[in-house]
């Protein structure tokens, strides 16, 4: 791969600058982020970690065009959240960050393979390349024997694959996952962080993982730290 190439597919897919985050409580105002800057490159495997209230959490929602920032500003595939009206933001949503979310957030009367091509509808995919992506999906996480099945029948473990195929089904250029082991048991939660890394390696599929789960981040090539609203460490481990 030539210099020129290797640049482009280590451009950054997130860029953060000067991110600041305040909620107001009656009359105070609770600072959740205190000038953050981040950029997160194409093909990261990354985890955010930090304790309770460090504003992983609000990072993820800035870049996921889930809230906007007091301060700063957010690019997302080279788009400017704060350029982007309520439409277009969902556009880019829709077509650039996938969501795994730490409650699956599946839809209970949709089967596994129906929860996953409802995100096809809606970016418009006719019904036959629908199915077919959405199987592929499926095969992807191990689960295409689960198709037909609701969530209701499936393991907590399972029901994240199906998140997990959910939010790749749409071909995002980033994935961003909300503590998404933390209510699996700890083989559950090995074996999904096993399936993100090699959907990484092999797909070069980006994710930002928010975290505190150690076999979390053991799974990471970049481990990012967060305390009282600000990144304190940044450490890129390519063996990983």
């Amino acid at each position: 791969m030539s210099p020129e190439s290797t640049r482009t597919a280590r451009a950054s897919i997130v860029s953060c600058r000067g991110v600041r985050k305040r909620y107001r409580l009656g009359a105070v105002e609770v600072p959740a982020l205190n000038g953050v800057d981040l950029h997160i490159q194409t093909g990261d495997l990354a985890t955010l970690a930090g304790p309770s209230g460090s504003g992983k959490t609000t990072l993820l929602n800035m870049i996921g065009g889930l809230d906007r920032p007091s301060e700063g500003r957010v690019a997302v595939a080279g788009k400017d959240l704060a350029d982007l009206d309520r439409n277009r933001l969902t556009e880019l949503r829709l077509h650039k960050i996938g969501f795994v979310f730490q409650a699956y957030n599946l839809i209970p009367v949709l089967s596994a393979i129906e929860n996953i091509e409802l995100i096809l509808r809606l970016l418009g995919v006719e019904r036959g390349e629908r199915h077919d992506r959405a199987r592929a999906a499926l095969r992807d996480v191990g689960l295409e024997d689960m198709a037909d099945r609701r969530p209701a029948y499936m393991s907590g473990g399972q029901q994240q694959r199906v998140a997990v195929a959910r939010a790749l089904v749409a071909r995002p250029a980033i994935v961003l996952a909300d503590e998404p082991t933390a209510n699996l048991d700890s083989k559950t939660a090995e074996d999904l962080m096993a399936l993100m890394a090699h959907l990484n390696a092999v797909s070069g599929i980006t994710f930002l993982i928010g975290t505190h789960d150690a076999r979390v981040i053991a799974h990471a090539g970049r481990h990012i730290e967060m305390t009282d609203g600000r990144i304190t460490a940044d450490e890129r481990r390519e063996s990983a």
